[in-house]
């Protein structure tokens, strides 16, 4: 059926209705906004602390997702379903997972007696928790998931004839990975990336569980906004109208790659 059929006036009305539920409250964020201080609100220097972590954090987390999510899509996308049918679940259970449950697992592995972290902590003296580095270890946590369930989708779509092909001509697996199935991927693994990003850059309960809220070490952009509300309110309804562009801006200029993974088209 065309995808211009008519749609039923009563389907339309409680479809509006849902569309109403996650425009208004955007809208009623961003009437509060003070748009002739914008600049000088997101100036000012406990901003610009926030942005320089949320910067800093978010695009290592992007980083080691995309190293460590790529293989892992490719593995769940070509390793036998026996075993990627209970992976699968797992890797992708933080996109469910409660924000601050995902922080207190990360707590409990990495914390001074945490199950790694009490064997780091006893060899060197050093604790990941309430440090910049477990801002990044959150936003992978939570990031990866993203770009796995992306990159997975369309790995899945590519013609399996032409890496048969290439394996007959005598190309071993790895050359098969990264000569033809990785770039055929190039689209959907940028769309990875940048979700992984976005996620990262927007996590708060996690991160507030795990790396706390340090000014200039740990307290991220939406850390600032929750810091801010209680101080300086015009601050936070400025750094929000920030990551609300942010967020609008991502799913935008990737909705094209998003569906065509998903869909296969």
């Amino acid at each position: 059926m065309a995808r211009n059929s008519q749609v039923s006036p009563a389907i339309t009305a409680v479809g509006f209705a849902g569309l109403l539920v996650v425009l208004l409250p955007v809208l009623a964020l961003l009437s509060r906004v003070p748009w002739s201080d914008l600049g000088s609100q997101l100036t000012s220097d406990s901003a610009l602390s926030a942005i320089r972590v949320s910067v800093i954090t978010s695009l290592l987390a992007a980083g080691i997702s995309l190293l460590l999510g790529v293989p892992l899509a490719w593995y769940l996308a070509r390793g036998p379903q026996s075993i990627t049918r209970w992976l699968r679940p797992i890797v992708i259970s933080p996109l469910v997972m409660p924000p601050t449950v995902a922080g207190l697992a990360l707590l409990t592995l990495m914390g001074r007696n945490g199950l790694l972290g009490r064997i780091i902590y006893e060899n060197t003296g050093w604790a990941m928790p309430f440090t910049m580095a477990a801002v990044v270890f959150a936003g992978v946590f939570v990031g990866l998931p993203f770009l796995v369930l992306v990159v997975e989708a369309v790995f899945r779509q590519q013609p399996i004839e032409l890496e048969e092909a290439a394996q007959t001509l005598g190309a071993n697996p790895s050359k098969v990975f990264w000569r033809i199935s990785l770039p055929l991927a190039k689209g959907g693994v940028v769309s990875g990336v940048v979700l992984a990003w976005a996620r990262a850059l927007g996590e708060f309960g996690a991160t507030l569980t795990f790396a706390g809220s340090l000014p200039g070490v740990t307290r991220t952009l939406p850390m600032e906004v929750y810091v801010a509300m209680e101080v300086e309110p015009a601050s936070a309804y400025a750094i929000s109208s920030m990551l609300i562009l942010i967020a609008i801006t991502v799913v935008f200029l990737l909705r094209s790659n998003l569906i065509r993974a998903f869909n296969g088209r």
